[in-house]
């Protein structure tokens, strides 16, 4: 079996090649952003790589400095978001023209060497050497269980700059028999079923909220600050209307960080082995106060708890969101009125049974069991799946099993960035 795993590292760059790299990004997302320009053209869009590679190579060799390699990679960066978007079509789903924003920049083993210390990358002048930031290889930690392993082959890496440095996500992959002891466990699987909003930025089918009323708060003095500077109309203002983006990217990104470490955090600590959110295709369209900020801001978290949930072997998965937040948790009744948006956008009460949990609560639960309900359809309803809750697992067939020792007391736990949703307890 090939088992594949991304380990990410700091680098140390110096600060000579700080301005290399960053011009490097730069280029690479233009040239990805022009080749899905290029493959978006007419009614039917493009997404051979070969018919992309004839189409643009010559022109974004022409207007940048990257390498062949690296132009290579951003057209697969761009045929690969093109080639999702039209089979998110095919199923019936919406989608938009990929645009590429994040500061990313994909390497392969033609255009980066990676050494047990070090890395040297391709830039637009050049190769650059980046020594690595490790920990101490005596630790249990992805590094030394991939990066230090033998077994273990660097195929790539994408290079991501956060926080005010650069990071590069090592790829690795191994051939290996079983990647866990045989103790028995191996059939059963555990969901973190999670739910996104405006109000409470994730909701987990554990009880856990992270409240957005910070980044809500921010976004709107932000959005202030950008209208007063576009009046004045100057130079000036133009050049502080960047740095208030950068200062404002800044700022989301760190929150997103802490959320999605916690995220992950919370699925290890219950011994998840998936997280499923709902599908974010056209999630401002579900979400009659979403504006683009918040499908930018819930793309970015998703992307965030992908990657670290890869360090850990926890897979994350999308689940179509339609009724999640109408149908009860508890008994399964369906219905619109089950959550009267006109009282409230946190009220969900079952007309049938009479559960009255918060509505982000328990539309995490059902995220959790329509990726249960897929799972056991996938495997011809052979290996177990459980959803994970507050105080224990439901199963597909909604029987529900105490933890050991009594799990949680059913309230959501405080931390820097949660909250407990008003002081609404959770229940089962």
């Amino acid at each position: 079996m090939e088992v594949r795993r991304t380990v990410p590292v700091k680098l140390d760059v110096a600060d000579s090649d700080v301005n290399l790299l960053h011009e490097t990004i730069s280029e690479f997302l233009w040239a990805a952003n022009y080749v899905v320009d290029h493959a978006w053209q007419g009614e039917y869009k493009t997404t051979s790589k070969a018919e992309l590679q004839r189409e643009t190579y010559d022109e974004v060799r022409a207007e940048t400095r990257l390498q062949a390699n690296l132009v290579q990679n951003a057209r697969n960066k761009a045929a690969d978001a093109v080639q999702s978007v039209v089979a998110r079509w095919k199923q019936g789903d919406y989608a938009g023209k990929p645009h590429f924003i994040a500061p990313t920049l994909v390497y392969d083993k033609r255009c980066a060497t990676f050494n047990d210390d070090h890395a040297t990358l391709s830039t637009v002048e050049g190769r650059i050497t980046a020594e690595y930031v490790l920990p101490d290889e005596s630790r249990e930690t992805p590094h030394s269980k991939y990066l230090f392993n033998d077994d273990y082959e660097v195929t790539g890496g994408e290079l991501h700059y956060r926080d005010g440095g650069f990071y590069l996500h090592v790829r690795t992959k191994a051939d290996v028999e079983s990647e866990t002891a045989d103790d028995g466990n191996d059939e059963h699987n555990t969901v973190l079923g999670v739910d996104l909003g405006i109000e409470n930025v994730a909701v987990t089918s554990t009880g856990e909220f992270w409240n957005g009323s910070e980044w809500n708060h921010w976004h709107r003095e932000f959005e202030k600050r950008r209208g007063a500077l576009q009046q004045r109309g100057t130079r000036a203002a133009h050049e502080t209307i960047q740095s208030v983006g950068r200062t404002e990217t800044g700022r989301y990104d760190h929150f997103f960080h802490t959320v999605s470490k916690e995220l992950v955090a919370e699925a290890v600590e219950y011994g998840c082995d998936v997280i499923a959110f709902e599908n974010l295709t056209g999630i401002r369209e579900r979400m009659p106060n979403a504006k683009k900020f918040h499908a930018w801001a819930f793309r970015r978290l998703f992307e965030y708890v992908e990657y670290k949930s890869e360090v850990v072997g926890i897979s994350v998965e999308q689940v179509s969101p339609a009724y999640t937040s109408q149908r009860c948790s508890k008994c399964g009744f369906t219905h619109e009125n089950n959550r009267p948006t006109s009282d409230g956008q946190d009220v969900f009460e079952c007309l049938k049974c009479g559960y009255s949990p918060h509505a982000d609560y328990n539309a995490a639960k059902n995220i959790g069991l329509k990726y249960l309900r897929s799972a056991q359809k996938s495997s011809g309803g052979g290996a177990p799946v459980n959803v994970c809750l507050n105080r224990g697992t439901l199963n597909v067939n909604g029987e529900y099993s105490p933890a050991a020792g009594g799990g949680q007391n059913g309230s959501p736990r405080e931390s820097p960035t949660r909250n407990e949703a008003n002081g609404e307890a959770v229940s089962e």
